[in-house]
């Protein structure tokens, strides 16, 4: 069993973590491969949902700080040295997950800190488990939200509330993060992966690409004006209405029917 198993059905993309005994921390070697990962379930035409998610009881620990001890961590001499010519900072996990135009889903099923925090705040809907928590722990271990959350977190819960989560590196509870609209749901532990499931499949019946260029517009429109936006997506309507997805949708509208998508 490699440290990231990927399992593809039914237009469904599961990436896992799996390093359980080390609760997933990220190791040099993780990080190449949960990009490529990525890359490749956004390239796969039989994809239209990406979900994101951990082995055993631990979403993500942050960086390997066992592998910091030896000398082979990411920040260490060691790990830099891995890393040369592997990839640079565009093709670093959190930056390839913000590009993605599929749909990502954080199925939370235990703790994610530092670095673990980033990647479920950079997917696009997160779904918690009653055993679930997010730590901001980055200030404690002397770093700062080095992959992302700088970006993500004001903008999910506002400056306020972001700097004082970021520089305490305070724990959240399901139960806090759900009040902050960190999460979109916390479910049982027990039917975390099954909900995940569902709405993964619910997003997946849409027609993709009509949810890709959704998903493209909205990101787009958090660094542009309103009018820069509306014309970006007017442009985007455009071979949408030229798609085969778009006649497939009009007709089962008509013909009171389920529509069945093959994103052409």
């Amino acid at each position: 069993m490699g440290e990231l198993l990927v399992e593809k059905s039914d237009f469904v993309a599961t990436i896992t973590l799996n390093r359980p005994e080390r609760l997933n921390a990220i190791s040099v070697s993780m990080l190449a491969a949960l990009s490529e990962a990525l890359v490749d379930a956004d390239k796969d035409p039989e994809v239209r949902v990406v979900v994101l998610t951990g082995a055993g009881r631990g979403f993500c620990a942050g960086l390997d700080l066992q592998d910091q001890v030896s000398g082979q961590g990411i920040g260490s001499a060691g790990g830099v040295a891995a890393m040369v010519g592997r990839f640079d900072l565009r093709d670093a996990p959190p930056t390839v997950l913000h590009a993605l135009d599929k749909p990502t889903i954080c199925a939370l099923n235990g703790g994610a800190a530092g670095y673990g925090m980033d990647l479920a705040l950079g997917c696009d809907i997160r779904i918690a488990s009653d055993t679930s928590k997010l730590s901001a722990a980055f200030t404690k271990r002397g770093v700062i939200p080095e992959s992302g959350g700088t970006w993500l977190l004001p903008r999910i819960v506002g400056w306020s509330k972001a700097c004082e989560i970021m520089f305490t590196g305070r724990t959240l509870t399901p139960a806090q993060c759900l009040k902050l609209d960190l999460v979109s749901e916390v479910v049982p532990a027990a039917n975390l992966m099954s909900h995940v499931r569902d709405l993964a499949e619910e997003i997946a019946a849409n027609a993709p690409l009509a949810v890709q260029a959704t998903k493209r517009m909205m990101r787009m429109g958090q660094d542009e004006t309103f009018e820069a936006n509306v014309h970006h997506v007017y442009l985007q309507l455009l071979p949408l209405f030229r798609s085969k997805d778009f006649k497939e949708g009009v007709q089962s509208f008509l013909e009171k029917r389920d529509p069945k998508f093959d994103g052409r």
